[in-house]
């Protein structure tokens, strides 16, 4: 080995010169533009990555946005329709408390009614009574007074008396 260091030889240079040319004239026509070719589309699908992935970050910028924007119609939407609904129940509720106020209005006005029909009634019962009481006490006093015929004659004649003035 020695030997090979310490002497040169133009021959072996000569020779392993010429082997590294034909090495380097094959591996460049048929293994460097295999292997160039093979980088330059390497390369061309990176770029058409990258290009690709900047346009699905594109997109699905655009696609959050339009989320966002969806998001907040719906909530305005949600609001909207609650809005709503309260109304609803807001005049539903104060229509059911004007039915009542009129339903209680009619159930004291009947009531009242009722009650004064009643108190009629009491009031014509009551006059029937002492009518009836006023014509037997009457009757018991004139049976009482008219017994006498002197007297019978003298209310007679006053009672013509009180007629004819009327």
């Amino acid at each position: 080995m020695e030997k090979l260091i310490t002497e040169f030889s133009i021959g072996l240079f000569f020779w392993q010169s010429l082997i590294f040319l034909i090495v380097l004239l094959i591996l460049q026509r048929y293994a460097w533009k295999p292997i160039l070719k093979a980088i330059q589309q390497r390369e061309q699908t990176i770029k058409g990555s990258l290009e690709n992935a900047r346009k699905v970050e594109q997109q699905s910028a655009k696609l959050k946005s339009e989320n966002k924007k969806v998001l907040k119609e719906a909530y305005q939407k949600r609001d909207e329709i609650l809005r709503q609904a309260n109304k609803s129940s807001a005049q539903m509720i104060n229509s059911a408390k004007e039915e009542a106020r009129q339903e209680a209005q009619k159930i004291l006005q009947n009531a009242y009614s009722d009650i004064e029909v009643e108190k009629q009634n009491a009031v014509s019962e009551l006059k029937n009574s002492v009518g009836q009481v006023a014509i037997l006490i009457a009757h018991k006093v004139l049976d009482d007074e008219l017994s006498d015929q002197q007297k019978q004659q003298k209310l007679i004649q006053e009672l013509l008396k009180e007629v004819s003035l009327n």
